[in-house]
């Protein structure tokens, strides 16, 4: 057998092995019956959670702020969204006015951020009915209602200079209220206890990446096509 049928032999059977793998990637067949690429965009979520708990750090730092007030007239998108907003605020401590979709919120920051993150904690671990039953209505609303508040919050007291207070705000918003809210329903997991999946995916990853890349090559130089410059 001359070398090029032998290279042209090797790419394709290298090329056929690795469409079989790619079908049984494919297939439901891994833990909790889904194909591979949903269980390891599972398994890299509950991983990606696992690394994303700051609230107990928020919840320190807003001590800082007790006794800080802040004033500040939002716009929601509609007045049942002004309406929801000002209930969660109220139960936490403010004074708020609602007109149409306008809402004022007058409150100490460290209670406004501490009653959100109260919550966030509440849906990081996947508990959302307590949420719901404090204000009347869904709890994944309420945590929309932080999040879209304190983004314009921000706005508003970086006008008014008030930089300290809108820096935490940013932050509560961004390191908590966010993955709580995307992460619910999602088990949070340790890195360091998937170490060994972790290794494992990235190198399969290189590893199948170079099959395919070899089996083109073989099958190009056994037809007699090569790559040059």
């Amino acid at each position: 057998m001359s070398m090029e049928q032998k290279l042209k032999t090797r790419g394709i059977m290298t090329l056929v092995s690795f469409t079989v793998v790619l079908v049984l990637i494919f297939m439901p067949i891994f833990p909790g019956k889904v194909n591979g690429l949903d269980y390891m965009d599972n398994l890299f979520n509950m991983i990606s959670k696992g690394s994303s708990y700051f609230i107990p750090k928020a919840i320190e730092d807003s001590g800082a702020y007790s006794g800080k007030e802040i004033e500040v007239t939002i716009k929601m998108a509609n007045a049942a969204r002004a309406s929801e907003t000002a209930t969660i605020f109220t139960a936490a401590g403010a004074v708020t006015e609602v007109n149409d979709n306008q809402l004022t919120i007058k409150g100490d920051v460290a209670r406004i951020t501490g009653a959100s993150l109260a919550d966030a904690d509440l849906f990081y671990n996947n508990t959302s009915q307590p949420v719901s039953d404090k204000y009347g209505f869904s709890g994944k609303q309420a945590m929309y209602n932080w999040w879209s508040s304190f983004k314009v919050i921000t706005t508003e007291l970086n006008k008014q200079e008030k930089f300290a207070e809108a820096k935490f705000f940013a932050s509560v918003s961004q390191r908590a209220l966010e993955p709580a809210y995307n992460y619910y329903g999602v088990e949070a997991r340790n890195w360091k206890d998937n170490i060994a999946m972790i290794l494992f995916s990235l190198a399969f990853y290189v590893a199948y990446t170079l099959w395919y890349g070899f089996g083109i090559m073989w099958l190009f130089e056994g037809i007699g096509l090569k790559i040059g410059h």
